[in-house]
């Protein structure tokens, strides 16, 4: 049974219960059971990392605001997640933990016993939810409930949270347990004489400093400083004092002088007390038999069956992403340029109406197109994790993503990046690790993305006739792969620049758990594909609104009472002349085309453009491109759009015969020709390396917290595209290619 769940802002302070437990554990799937569906999802204080909370009535008049926190396999921690999840369990945060539930998978219990032993060592109440029991049965796996709830002193209760199985029991159990406020009667660990006393000396130092006032929980601190501190990656952990930091290192280096190994120490100690469990509460088959699990591992797991089955199913998604979502963007696209229409015929033209239509209206456009695909990558995210089949893929590609530095869990953003840069910087909260994720997104951009082909297109129709071939192929299509040849070598150099450089680190070793193949629960992977695009669309979605009507005011502003007037007179002649309708509405659209592309190069984007030309023209590229490549920003794909404006074409897109046309003939003042072959190539090489898109930026600055990372993000991206389109242009000059 499903507890009812409360609406916020209770009129009395609420117990808080943490709920902790290991990845793959089912422990959002009790979450879920618990708090139904109407959680809350926020970030900690300071940090992108999400924060799921409910409150729920647990009967009896007591409601508690129940908080999972991010999965964790012990209390050392090397990212910040699980710091996060330590902190909160310690009450190093606005509040002390009233109760905490611990979620154990049956099926695993000595390594959900390992984190439990750490958790009762805080001297809080604990309820332990031994989750999947009907697996561990199937599996031949015994577990004396009672026996186990006596050795540790916490509540034990079975459940089959996917099936709802135990909650009501689990319900009964935490209201008990913040009632009561009953603590555990743990069983000790034996530690060795001298990690007791390194143990001792840092818990009274952190009691002296006051960064604690439980010993309990200090001593649990000082083992998490010890076990995470003076380790690869505890750069990114925050919050810790120096003098702490300065003692930590003082206990590794004298233990070091002794020959000692404190991690082994610490967590050997903790293990000998974990197999005295087992052997007391657990009863599994001797021999184990080769199972399904184990016979899938052998293909999928395998050197080269495992490659080909990841092939197989990354093109699966990319499918979806490029193919399957195409009817839902359009759909979109339609509703939208629909909506524009509608509130255009019944508003008067004129500023306002030209805000709502093309600044707001675009800008939500903007936002939801994006939609689609954000929610078929995170539903395929959830699905590959919850099968199980996104461990053994990070498995297989680690060897070639840690070459250049990435983690092998990079694999699916980066794959994703060539759908769309939105929805694969979302994905990178696959990575545990900030630096990783850091890494992942700011190399992102340069996988080529869909919205860059409609300018590969154009440019290639425009200089490559019909004609044209290298060898037997046709030379649109080798400009087409080198573009993307050249995105995909971008992208793993400048990963492998940035980890040496700014993201200075070690290469991430890849350590995971190859967890059991499961069937999905629908309903929790549902919702967290669900809450994944409500993020996107109030986090992300406000900043690329903001961004479109800024960019749209540019674009639009200041309007030339010159150029208008001249427009309407122009109308006014066609309207009184005898043409026949067809004639007059051309001759009327022609005018119309006229007048926006003066007023566009009128405009403060256009008078920007003609500041740019100095600085482009080694590129190749006059002041009309300067503009395309700023309209650009508001989604690349507009490139093709605003070169329309510019040049008096109207509808136009890359298949326009009339936009090709007239960039053919395009030339400099001079004479020479704007749009060579070599220009050409220079155009797409600064579209394939430009980061030329606000909603990439916006979605950056969400993910990364502020504005450092996508500011430089655009800095750098900017420097390797205007490098690299100068060399390709000047040397493609001096060696007299591609001028006519």
């Amino acid at each position: 049974m499903t507890p009812t769940v409360l609406a916020q802002g209770p009129r009395t302070r609420q117990a808080l219960v943490l709920v902790a437990g290991n990845p793959n554990s089912g422990k959002s799937t009790v979450f879920n059971a618990l708090s139904g569906a109407r959680t809350r999802v926020a970030n900690y204080p300071g940090v992108t990392i999400e924060r799921r909370s409910a409150t729920v009535a647990l009967g009896g008049g007591t409601s508690i605001e129940l908080t999972d926190l991010p999965g964790t396999y012990s209390l050392s921690a090397r990212s910040r997640e699980e710091q996060i999840a330590v902190e909160s369990l310690l009450g190093r945060g606005p509040r002390r933990p009233d109760a905490i539930l611990v979620v154990a998978d049956a099926t695993a219990l000595a390594r959900a016993l390992y984190l439990t032993l750490e958790i009762l060592e805080i001297g809080r109440p604990v309820v332990i939810a031994l989750n999947m029991t009907d697996e561990a049965a199937r599996e031949g796996i015994s577990i004396d409930a009672a026996r186990l709830e006596r050795l540790t002193g916490a509540r034990v209760v079975p459940t089959v949270a996917s099936k709802g199985v135990g909650t009501a029991a689990l319900k009964a159990a935490l209201a008990e347990a913040v009632r009561t406020q009953a603590l555990p009667q743990r069983p000790e660990v034996t530690r060795p004489p001298a990690l007791q006393a390194d143990l001792a000396e840092l818990e009274a130092q952190i009691l002296a400093e006051r960064l604690m006032d439980r010993p309990e929980e200090a001593r649990v601190w000082a083992q998490w400083l010890l076990l995470s501190l003076d380790h690869d990656g505890a750069d990114e952990l925050t919050g810790i004092p120096a003098t702490i930091r300065e003692a930590v290192h003082r206990i590794h280096q004298r233990g070091a002088e002794a020959g000692r190994n404190m991690d082994l120490e610490i967590i050997g100690a903790r293990y000998a007390l974990v197999d005295r469990l087992m052997g007391e509460v657990c009863e599994a088959p001797a021999a184990k038999r080769k199972s399904w699990t184990d016979r899938l591992d052998a293909v999928l797991t395998h050197k080269v069956g495992g490659a080909l089955a990841f092939a197989a199913v990354m093109m699966v998604v990319f499918q979806a992403l490029f193919s399957w979502s195409e009817p839902a963007i359009a759909a979109i696209e339609d509703a939208i340029a629909a909506v524009q229409s509608w509130v255009g015929g019944v508003m008067p033209a004129g500023p306002l109406t030209s805000l709502i239509i093309d600044g707001v209206i675009a800008g939500v456009g903007n936002v939801v197109v994006f939609v689609p695909q954000i929610a078929l990558l995170f539903l395929f995210i959830g699905l590959l994790e919850d099968l199980g089949y996104l461990a053994r893929a990070a498995f297989v590609i680690d060897r070639v993503m840690r070459a250049v530095g990435l983690h092998g869990k990079a694999f699916v953003p980066m794959l994703s990046g060539f759908s769309c840069a939105v929805p694969a910087v979302m994905a990178t909260r696959t990575l545990e690790s900030r630096t990783d994720r850091l890494l992942t997104m700011l190399v992102l951009p340069l996988t080529s993305c869909s919205a860059r082909l409609p300018v590969y297109v154009l440019v290639t129709a425009t200089v490559f006739g019909p004609g044209a071939s290298v060898g037997f192929l046709s030379a649109g299509a080798v400009a087409l792969f080198s573009m993307y040849a050249l995105s995909v070598v971008a992208a793993l150099v400048a990963a492998a620049v940035l980890r040496r450089t700014v993201l200075k680190g070690p290469v991430p070793a890849l350590v995971l758990e190859l967890p059991p193949y499961r069937m999905p629960v629908l309903r929790v992977l549902l919702r967290g594909v669900w809450q994944r695009v409500k993020t996107f669309l109030v986090d992300a979605g406000t900043v690329i609104l903001a961004l479109t009507i800024v960019l749209w005011a540019l674009l639009s502003y200041p309007k030339s009472d010159v150029v208008a007037a001249q427009a309407e007179a122009e109308r006014a002649a066609v309207a009184a002349a005898s043409l026949a309708d067809e004639d007059r509405e051309a001759r009327q659209a022609e005018i119309d085309s006229r007048e926006s592309g003066a007023q566009l190069r009128n405009s403060v984007a256009g008078r920007i453009g003609r500041l740019m030309e100095p600085v482009i023209a080694p590129l190749g590229f006059d002041w009309r491109i300067g503009v395309g490549i700023l309209g650009a920003f508001a989604a690349r794909e507009v490139f093709v759009g605003t070169l329309g404006v510019v040049f008096d074409i109207s509808d136009a897109d890359e298949t326009n015969e009339p936009l090709r046309e007239v960039l053919r003939r395009a030339t400099w003042p001079d004479g020479a020709p704007l749009m060579t072959p070599l220009a050409g190539i220079s155009l797409m090489v600064f579209f394939v390396l430009a980061c030329q898109c606000m909603s990439t930026v916006a979605v950056v600055k969400r993910e990364s917290g502020g504005w450092r990372w996508p500011l430089f993000m655009v800095a750098y991206m900017t420097v390797l595209a205007y490098t690299a389109s100068l060399l390709v242009y000047q040397v493609g000059s001096r060696l007299g290619w591609g001028l006519g």
